[in-house]
Protein backbone atom coordinates (compact mmCIF):
# COMPACT_ATOMS: atom_id res chain seq x y z
CA UNK A 1 0.00 0.00 0.00
CA UNK A 2 1.49 3.16 -1.29
CA UNK A 3 2.16 6.42 1.19
CA UNK A 4 1.27 9.54 0.19
CA UNK A 5 2.21 12.55 2.13
CA UNK A 6 -0.17 15.27 2.87
CA UNK A 7 1.85 18.72 3.85
CA UNK A 8 -0.45 20.90 5.89
CA UNK A 9 0.22 24.83 4.90
CA UNK A 10 -2.73 26.49 6.12
CA UNK A 11 -1.67 28.51 8.67
CA UNK A 12 -0.27 31.97 9.27
CA UNK A 13 1.99 32.02 12.49
CA UNK A 14 1.93 35.57 13.90
CA UNK A 15 4.09 34.63 16.31
CA UNK A 16 6.60 34.93 13.91
CA UNK A 17 5.57 38.65 13.18
CA UNK A 18 7.55 40.30 11.58
CA UNK A 19 8.41 38.02 9.27
CA UNK A 20 5.48 35.44 9.16
CA UNK A 21 2.84 37.69 7.28
CA UNK A 22 -0.59 36.70 6.00
CA UNK A 23 0.30 36.85 2.66
CA UNK A 24 3.71 35.20 3.28
CA UNK A 25 3.16 32.81 6.34
CA UNK A 26 6.58 31.24 7.82
CA UNK A 27 6.12 28.40 6.83
CA UNK A 28 7.55 29.34 3.52
CA UNK A 29 9.96 31.58 5.11
CA UNK A 30 13.88 30.07 5.01
CA UNK A 31 13.53 30.21 9.02
CA UNK A 32 16.43 27.74 9.58
CA UNK A 33 17.67 27.16 6.37
CA UNK A 34 19.76 30.14 4.30
CA UNK A 35 18.08 28.28 1.43
CA UNK A 36 14.93 26.42 1.80
CA UNK A 37 11.85 27.21 3.23
CA UNK A 38 10.09 25.40 6.22
CA UNK A 39 7.41 24.11 3.33
CA UNK A 40 10.39 23.25 0.71
CA UNK A 41 12.02 21.37 3.84
CA UNK A 42 8.56 19.57 4.54
CA UNK A 43 8.67 18.33 0.30
CA UNK A 44 12.05 17.62 0.32
CA UNK A 45 11.69 15.72 3.46
CA UNK A 46 9.38 13.13 1.84
CA UNK A 47 11.41 12.59 -1.29
CA UNK A 48 14.22 11.29 0.70
CA UNK A 49 11.26 8.49 1.84
CA UNK A 50 10.10 5.68 -0.13
CA UNK A 51 6.45 7.77 -1.25
CA UNK A 52 4.20 8.92 -3.65
CA UNK A 53 3.64 12.71 -4.88
CA UNK A 54 2.42 14.56 -2.01
CA UNK A 55 -0.65 16.28 -1.40
CA UNK A 56 -0.60 19.95 -0.41
CA UNK A 57 -3.39 21.45 1.63
CA UNK A 58 -2.95 25.13 1.85
CA UNK A 59 -5.15 28.47 2.19
CA UNK A 60 -6.41 29.93 -1.29
CA UNK A 61 -4.67 33.03 -1.22
CA UNK A 62 -0.76 31.56 -0.97
CA UNK A 63 -1.74 29.12 -3.66
CA UNK A 64 0.82 30.86 -5.81
CA UNK A 65 3.53 31.01 -3.70
CA UNK A 66 2.98 27.21 -2.68
CA UNK A 67 3.28 26.39 -6.08
CA UNK A 68 6.37 28.49 -6.75
CA UNK A 69 8.39 27.14 -3.94
CA UNK A 70 7.31 23.38 -4.72
CA UNK A 71 8.50 23.78 -8.39
CA UNK A 72 11.77 25.56 -7.56
CA UNK A 73 12.65 22.31 -5.51
CA UNK A 74 11.44 20.02 -8.51
CA UNK A 75 8.35 18.46 -7.00
CA UNK A 76 6.47 19.01 -10.19
CA UNK A 77 3.40 16.70 -9.33
CA UNK A 78 2.01 17.60 -6.13
CA UNK A 79 -1.86 18.04 -6.08
CA UNK A 80 -2.87 21.77 -4.69
CA UNK A 81 -5.85 21.39 -2.42
CA UNK A 82 -7.35 24.77 -1.37
CA UNK A 83 -9.08 25.58 1.60
CA UNK A 84 -11.47 28.85 0.60
CA UNK A 85 -11.25 29.64 4.57
CA UNK A 86 -9.11 27.76 7.35
CA UNK A 87 -11.70 25.39 9.12
CA UNK A 88 -8.70 23.89 11.18
CA UNK A 89 -6.98 20.35 10.70
CA UNK A 90 -10.22 18.01 10.83
CA UNK A 91 -11.51 19.46 7.22
CA UNK A 92 -8.33 19.95 5.63
CA UNK A 93 -6.93 15.65 5.78
CA UNK A 94 -10.53 15.03 4.60
CA UNK A 95 -10.07 17.27 2.01
CA UNK A 96 -6.74 15.34 1.34
CA UNK A 97 -8.23 11.94 1.83
CA UNK A 98 -11.34 12.75 -0.30
CA UNK A 99 -8.10 13.74 -3.14
CA UNK A 100 -6.82 10.62 -2.60
CA UNK A 101 -9.92 8.36 -2.93
CA UNK A 102 -10.78 10.73 -6.41
CA UNK A 103 -7.06 9.89 -7.97
CA UNK A 104 -5.83 7.03 -6.81
CA UNK A 105 -9.19 4.54 -7.02
CA UNK A 106 -7.87 3.09 -4.09
CA UNK A 107 -6.89 3.49 -0.47
CA UNK A 108 -3.70 4.51 0.51
CA UNK A 109 -1.78 5.18 3.65
CA UNK A 110 -1.65 9.29 4.47
CA UNK A 111 1.58 10.57 5.84
CA UNK A 112 0.29 13.91 7.74
CA UNK A 113 2.88 16.65 7.90
CA UNK A 114 2.57 20.02 9.43
CA UNK A 115 4.37 22.44 6.80
CA UNK A 116 6.24 24.34 9.51
CA UNK A 117 7.83 21.09 11.45
CA UNK A 118 11.40 20.79 11.10
CA UNK A 119 13.38 17.70 11.53
CA UNK A 120 17.09 17.05 10.65
CA UNK A 121 17.16 13.34 11.86
CA UNK A 122 15.29 11.94 8.59
CA UNK A 123 16.54 8.29 9.24
CA UNK A 124 15.09 8.33 12.72
CA UNK A 125 11.79 9.82 11.54
CA UNK A 126 11.86 6.95 8.46
CA UNK A 127 12.21 4.39 11.08
CA UNK A 128 9.43 5.37 13.35
CA UNK A 129 7.48 5.79 10.04
CA UNK A 130 8.24 1.94 8.90
CA UNK A 131 6.55 1.17 12.37
CA UNK A 132 3.58 3.53 12.25
CA UNK A 133 3.08 1.75 9.04
CA UNK A 134 2.29 -1.82 10.30
CA UNK A 135 0.21 -0.42 12.98
CA UNK A 136 -1.94 1.49 10.05
CA UNK A 137 -1.82 -1.38 7.59
CA UNK A 138 -4.08 -3.06 10.51
CA UNK A 139 -6.57 -0.02 10.76
CA UNK A 140 -5.11 1.78 13.59
CA UNK A 141 -4.91 5.87 13.42
CA UNK A 142 -0.93 6.54 14.55
CA UNK A 143 -0.15 9.99 15.66
CA UNK A 144 4.25 10.34 16.29
CA UNK A 145 4.63 11.50 19.66
CA UNK A 146 8.05 13.41 20.77
CA UNK A 147 10.22 11.95 23.21
CA UNK A 148 10.15 15.53 25.46
CA UNK A 149 14.23 16.87 26.08
CA UNK A 150 12.20 19.75 28.47
CA UNK A 151 9.26 20.82 30.62
CA UNK A 152 7.93 22.22 27.52
CA UNK A 153 4.36 24.02 28.37
CA UNK A 154 3.83 25.07 24.76
CA UNK A 155 2.80 21.52 23.85
CA UNK A 156 0.26 19.21 24.45
CA UNK A 157 1.00 15.65 25.41
CA UNK A 158 0.03 11.92 24.78
CA UNK A 159 -0.12 9.20 27.44
CA UNK A 160 1.25 5.84 25.82
CA UNK A 161 0.34 2.64 27.19
CA UNK A 162 1.06 -1.48 25.62
CA UNK A 163 1.35 -2.06 22.20
CA UNK A 164 1.21 1.41 21.56
CA UNK A 165 -2.15 2.33 22.42
CA UNK A 166 -3.18 5.69 23.11
CA UNK A 167 -3.61 6.65 27.15
CA UNK A 168 -4.75 9.69 27.17
CA UNK A 169 -4.24 12.93 25.44
CA UNK A 170 -3.27 15.83 27.56
CA UNK A 171 -3.35 19.62 27.24
CA UNK A 172 -0.86 21.84 27.46
CA UNK A 173 0.09 21.82 31.01
CA UNK A 174 1.74 24.23 33.39
CA UNK A 175 5.03 24.10 34.52
CA UNK A 176 4.82 22.37 37.32
CA UNK A 177 3.02 19.88 35.63
CA UNK A 178 5.61 19.75 32.78
CA UNK A 179 8.61 18.61 34.77
CA UNK A 180 6.33 15.85 36.31
CA UNK A 181 5.16 14.69 32.39
CA UNK A 182 8.91 15.08 31.93
CA UNK A 183 10.04 12.82 35.55
CA UNK A 184 7.61 10.12 34.96
CA UNK A 185 9.01 9.31 31.31
CA UNK A 186 5.50 8.12 30.55
CA UNK A 187 4.18 11.20 28.48
CA UNK A 188 5.30 12.04 24.57
CA UNK A 189 5.03 15.41 23.09
CA UNK A 190 1.84 15.75 20.89
CA UNK A 191 3.68 15.94 17.34
CA UNK A 192 0.70 16.83 15.04
CA UNK A 193 1.73 14.40 12.63
CA UNK A 194 -0.17 11.13 11.42
CA UNK A 195 -0.19 8.03 9.67
CA UNK A 196 -3.50 6.13 8.83
CA UNK A 197 -5.46 4.61 5.68
CA UNK A 198 -7.30 7.64 3.93
CA UNK A 199 -10.66 5.24 4.16
CA UNK A 200 -9.81 4.65 7.65
CA UNK A 201 -9.72 7.91 8.53
CA UNK A 202 -12.72 9.17 6.88
CA UNK A 203 -14.82 6.24 8.34
CA UNK A 204 -13.61 7.59 11.81
CA UNK A 205 -14.40 11.21 10.75
CA UNK A 206 -18.28 10.34 9.49
CA UNK A 207 -18.86 8.20 12.67
CA UNK A 208 -17.52 11.08 15.36
CA UNK A 209 -18.42 14.13 13.34
CA UNK A 210 -21.04 13.66 10.54
CA UNK A 211 -21.08 17.00 10.17
CA UNK A 212 -17.72 18.04 9.54
CA UNK A 213 -17.93 14.43 7.29
CA UNK A 214 -21.24 16.09 5.30
CA UNK A 215 -19.75 19.24 4.81
CA UNK A 216 -16.36 18.92 3.55
CA UNK A 217 -17.84 15.82 1.45
CA UNK A 218 -20.06 18.04 -0.65
CA UNK A 219 -17.36 20.80 -0.89
CA UNK A 220 -15.19 18.45 -2.15
CA UNK A 221 -17.66 16.86 -4.68
CA UNK A 222 -18.91 20.55 -5.88
CA UNK A 223 -14.74 21.14 -6.46
CA UNK A 224 -13.47 22.26 -9.97
CA UNK A 225 -9.84 22.23 -11.22
CA UNK A 226 -7.90 25.61 -12.34
CA UNK A 227 -4.33 25.45 -13.61
CA UNK A 228 -2.73 22.89 -10.90
CA UNK A 229 -5.33 23.60 -8.28
CA UNK A 230 -8.21 21.80 -6.82
CA UNK A 231 -10.90 24.46 -5.71
CA UNK A 232 -13.37 22.99 -3.68
CA UNK A 233 -16.75 24.94 -3.41
CA UNK A 234 -16.60 27.85 -1.07
CA UNK A 235 -20.35 27.95 -0.08
CA UNK A 236 -20.00 24.49 1.04
CA UNK A 237 -17.03 25.05 2.97
CA UNK A 238 -17.86 27.54 4.81
CA UNK A 239 -20.22 25.91 6.58
CA UNK A 240 -18.12 23.57 7.73
CA UNK A 241 -17.51 22.95 11.75
CA UNK A 242 -13.97 24.15 12.48
CA UNK A 243 -12.06 21.52 14.61
CA UNK A 244 -8.40 19.75 15.05
CA UNK A 245 -7.83 16.20 13.92
CA UNK A 246 -7.20 15.89 17.71
CA UNK A 247 -10.64 16.66 19.15
CA UNK A 248 -12.61 15.28 15.76
CA UNK A 249 -11.33 12.02 15.61
CA UNK A 250 -7.90 11.15 17.66
CA UNK A 251 -9.81 10.97 21.14
CA UNK A 252 -12.56 9.46 20.39
CA UNK A 253 -11.62 7.20 17.99
CA UNK A 254 -10.86 3.42 19.72
CA UNK A 255 -7.92 2.60 17.78
CA UNK A 256 -5.85 5.41 18.35
CA UNK A 257 -1.91 4.55 18.48
CA UNK A 258 1.49 6.22 19.72
CA UNK A 259 4.69 5.73 18.07
CA UNK A 260 7.27 7.66 19.75
CA UNK A 261 10.53 9.64 18.21
CA UNK A 262 13.50 10.71 19.74
CA UNK A 263 15.35 12.42 16.78
CA UNK A 264 15.61 16.00 16.45
CA UNK A 265 12.27 18.21 15.83
CA UNK A 266 11.04 21.17 16.27
CA UNK A 267 7.51 22.89 15.29
CA UNK A 268 9.16 26.61 15.30
CA UNK A 269 5.78 28.29 16.45
CA UNK A 270 7.17 31.51 18.28
CA UNK A 271 11.28 33.49 18.15
CA UNK A 272 11.86 31.45 21.48
CA UNK A 273 11.42 27.89 19.72
CA UNK A 274 13.50 29.21 17.11
CA UNK A 275 16.04 30.50 19.01
CA UNK A 276 16.21 26.91 21.17
CA UNK A 277 16.22 24.96 17.87
CA UNK A 278 19.21 27.53 15.92
CA UNK A 279 23.17 27.42 16.45
CA UNK A 280 24.28 29.34 18.90
CA UNK A 281 28.00 31.88 18.81
CA UNK A 282 29.96 31.81 22.30
CA UNK A 283 27.69 34.25 23.68
CA UNK A 284 24.86 31.97 23.47
CA UNK A 285 23.40 34.95 20.57
CA UNK A 286 21.97 33.74 17.46
CA UNK A 287 23.29 36.51 14.84
CA UNK A 288 21.42 36.03 11.62
CA UNK A 289 21.79 39.21 8.59
CA UNK A 290 23.51 42.06 8.80
CA UNK A 291 24.21 42.10 12.74
CA UNK A 292 26.73 43.65 14.45
CA UNK A 293 26.95 42.57 18.63
CA UNK A 294 28.61 43.66 21.71
CA UNK A 295 28.38 42.58 24.82
CA UNK A 296 25.25 40.90 24.27
CA UNK A 297 23.95 37.47 25.07
CA UNK A 298 21.46 34.43 25.01
CA UNK A 299 19.58 36.92 22.16
CA UNK A 300 18.47 36.24 18.68
CA UNK A 301 18.94 39.03 16.53
CA UNK A 302 18.39 39.33 12.74
CA UNK A 303 18.49 41.53 10.24
CA UNK A 304 16.30 41.41 6.70
CA UNK A 305 17.30 44.64 5.30
CA UNK A 306 20.08 47.04 6.95
CA UNK A 307 22.76 46.54 9.92
CA UNK A 308 21.36 45.85 13.22
CA UNK A 309 23.80 46.80 16.28
CA UNK A 310 23.36 45.47 19.46
CA UNK A 311 25.41 47.01 22.33
CA UNK A 312 25.10 44.98 26.10
CA UNK A 313 21.94 43.62 25.90
CA UNK A 314 20.70 39.90 27.18
CA UNK A 315 17.18 38.04 26.41
CA UNK A 316 16.21 39.61 23.85
CA UNK A 317 14.96 38.73 20.14
CA UNK A 318 15.18 42.03 17.91
CA UNK A 319 14.16 41.47 14.15
CA UNK A 320 14.27 44.12 11.53
CA UNK A 321 12.28 43.96 8.35
CA UNK A 322 11.76 47.27 5.62
CA UNK A 323 8.59 48.32 7.10
CA UNK A 324 8.77 46.82 10.75
CA UNK A 325 11.29 45.99 13.55
CA UNK A 326 10.12 43.78 16.78
CA UNK A 327 12.50 44.34 20.08
CA UNK A 328 10.67 41.73 22.99
CA UNK A 329 11.68 39.71 25.89
CA UNK A 330 12.40 36.36 24.69
CA UNK A 331 10.33 35.10 27.32
CA UNK A 332 7.52 36.64 26.33
CA UNK A 333 7.18 35.01 22.57
CA UNK A 334 3.79 34.56 22.87
CA UNK A 335 2.66 38.07 23.53
CA UNK A 336 3.56 38.94 19.64
CA UNK A 337 0.24 38.14 18.49
CA UNK A 338 -1.13 40.77 20.40
CA UNK A 339 1.22 43.56 18.69
CA UNK A 340 -0.22 41.62 15.63
CA UNK A 341 -4.10 42.26 16.30
CA UNK A 342 -3.64 45.81 17.13
CA UNK A 343 -2.37 46.62 13.79
CA UNK A 344 -5.11 44.43 12.32
CA UNK A 345 -7.61 46.78 14.56
CA UNK A 346 -5.83 49.91 13.38
CA UNK A 347 -6.19 49.22 10.03
CA UNK A 348 -2.87 49.09 8.94
CA UNK A 349 -1.34 46.37 7.20
CA UNK A 350 1.84 45.18 8.31
CA UNK A 351 0.42 42.18 9.24
CA UNK A 352 -0.49 41.46 5.85
CA UNK A 353 2.24 42.32 3.56
CA UNK A 354 5.96 42.89 3.30
CA UNK A 355 7.25 45.92 1.02
CA UNK A 356 8.27 43.08 -1.51
CA UNK A 357 4.86 41.48 -2.45
CA UNK A 358 4.95 38.23 -4.48
CA UNK A 359 2.30 37.32 -7.11
CA UNK A 360 2.50 34.34 -9.86
CA UNK A 361 4.07 36.20 -12.62
CA UNK A 362 6.30 37.86 -10.19
CA UNK A 363 7.35 40.44 -7.96
CA UNK A 364 7.02 43.90 -6.84
CA UNK A 365 8.38 46.21 -3.96
CA UNK A 366 7.04 49.49 -2.61
CA UNK A 367 10.03 51.97 -2.92
CA UNK A 368 8.10 55.25 -1.79
CA UNK A 369 4.57 56.00 -1.25
CA UNK A 370 2.85 59.61 -0.92
CA UNK A 371 -0.19 61.11 -0.90
CA UNK A 372 -0.90 60.79 -4.44
CA UNK A 373 2.37 58.83 -5.67
CA UNK A 374 3.71 55.81 -5.21
CA UNK A 375 7.38 53.95 -6.94
CA UNK A 376 7.33 50.82 -6.97
CA UNK A 377 9.79 48.02 -8.74
CA UNK A 378 8.62 45.30 -10.90
CA UNK A 379 9.70 41.79 -11.40
CA UNK A 380 8.40 39.62 -14.11
CA UNK A 381 9.38 36.31 -14.53
CA UNK A 382 10.70 35.21 -17.87
CA UNK A 383 7.20 34.17 -20.43
CA UNK A 384 4.56 35.53 -17.61
CA UNK A 385 2.12 38.26 -18.41
CA UNK A 386 0.22 40.44 -15.71
CA UNK A 387 -3.40 40.93 -16.25
CA UNK A 388 -5.17 42.98 -18.98
CA UNK A 389 -6.32 45.31 -16.39
CA UNK A 390 -7.22 49.43 -15.74
CA UNK A 391 -7.33 51.84 -13.17
CA UNK A 392 -10.13 54.22 -12.27
CA UNK A 393 -8.19 56.55 -10.28
CA UNK A 394 -4.85 56.28 -10.97
CA UNK A 395 -2.13 56.64 -13.91
CA UNK A 396 0.87 54.86 -14.36
CA UNK A 397 4.54 55.22 -16.05
CA UNK A 398 7.06 52.54 -16.67
CA UNK A 399 10.75 52.63 -17.24
CA UNK A 400 12.29 49.62 -17.80
CA UNK A 401 15.62 48.92 -16.00
CA UNK A 402 16.66 45.41 -17.80
CA UNK A 403 14.99 43.15 -19.96
CA UNK A 404 12.44 43.42 -22.44
CA UNK A 405 8.86 44.51 -21.98
CA UNK A 406 5.47 43.66 -24.33
CA UNK A 407 3.30 46.46 -23.33
CA UNK A 408 -0.32 46.60 -24.42
CA UNK A 409 -1.21 50.08 -23.69
CA UNK A 410 -4.70 51.04 -25.20
CA UNK A 411 -5.19 49.90 -28.67
CA UNK A 412 -1.14 50.61 -29.30
CA UNK A 413 1.03 47.14 -28.46
CA UNK A 414 4.76 48.47 -28.15
CA UNK A 415 8.17 46.00 -26.88
CA UNK A 416 10.07 48.40 -24.48
CA UNK A 417 14.07 47.36 -23.86
CA UNK A 418 16.59 49.41 -21.58
CA UNK A 419 15.84 52.75 -20.46
CA UNK A 420 13.15 53.01 -22.60
CA UNK A 421 9.28 53.98 -20.95
CA UNK A 422 5.29 54.51 -21.54
CA UNK A 423 2.86 56.44 -19.67
CA UNK A 424 -0.61 54.82 -19.21
CA UNK A 425 -3.29 57.72 -18.20
CA UNK A 426 -5.91 57.25 -16.18
CA UNK A 427 -8.97 54.48 -17.18
CA UNK A 428 -6.82 53.21 -20.56
CA UNK A 429 -6.85 49.27 -20.81
CA UNK A 430 -2.73 47.78 -20.70
CA UNK A 431 -0.98 44.80 -19.86
CA UNK A 432 2.76 44.26 -19.35
CA UNK A 433 4.54 40.86 -20.47
CA UNK A 434 7.94 39.53 -20.57
CA UNK A 435 8.77 37.94 -24.14
CA UNK A 436 12.79 37.49 -22.82
CA UNK A 437 14.85 34.87 -21.37
CA UNK A 438 15.79 36.71 -18.58
CA UNK A 439 13.45 38.73 -15.93
CA UNK A 440 12.03 42.09 -16.61
CA UNK A 441 13.00 44.81 -14.16
CA UNK A 442 10.97 47.50 -14.47
CA UNK A 443 10.03 51.16 -12.14
CA UNK A 444 6.73 51.93 -11.85
CA UNK A 445 5.51 55.57 -10.67
CA UNK A 446 1.97 55.84 -9.75
CA UNK A 447 0.05 59.03 -9.60
CA UNK A 448 -3.72 59.66 -8.89
CA UNK A 449 -6.11 59.90 -6.37
CA UNK A 450 -6.35 56.88 -5.29
CA UNK A 451 -3.72 53.91 -5.16
CA UNK A 452 -5.11 51.25 -3.54
CA UNK A 453 -4.39 47.45 -4.72
CA UNK A 454 -8.58 47.48 -4.82
CA UNK A 455 -8.51 49.59 -8.17
CA UNK A 456 -7.78 46.90 -10.58
CA UNK A 457 -10.48 45.70 -13.48
CA UNK A 458 -9.21 42.99 -15.18
CA UNK A 459 -10.21 41.91 -18.35
CA UNK A 460 -8.40 39.21 -18.69
CA UNK A 461 -5.82 37.03 -16.35
CA UNK A 462 -4.06 33.79 -17.10
CA UNK A 463 -3.93 33.02 -13.63
CA UNK A 464 -7.97 33.17 -12.93
CA UNK A 465 -7.88 35.80 -10.44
Amino acid sequence: MKIIPVILSGGVGSRLWPLSREHFPKQCLPLTDTQFSLLQQTAKRTGALDVSAPIVVCNEDHRFLIAQQLQEIGVKDASIVLEPKGRNTAPAIALAALEVKHKEQEDALLLVLPADHVIRDVAAFEKAIVKATELAKDNALVTFGIQPTRPETGYGYIRGDEDYAVAEFVEKPDLATAQEYLASGDYLWNSGMFLFRSQVYLDELSSHRQDIFKAVSLAYEQRSEDMDFVRVDAEAFSVCPEDSIDYAVMEPTKNAKVVPYAGDWSDIGAWDALYDYADKDQDQNVLLGDVMAEGASNCLIRSESRLVAAVGVKDLVIVETADAVLVMDKNNAQDVKKIVKRIQAEGREEHMFHTTVHRPWGSYETVDLGDRHQVKRIMVKPGEKLSVQMHHHRAEHWVVVSGTAKVQNGDNEILLTENESTYIPVGVVHALENPGKIPLQLVEVQSGSYLGEDDIVRFSDRYGR
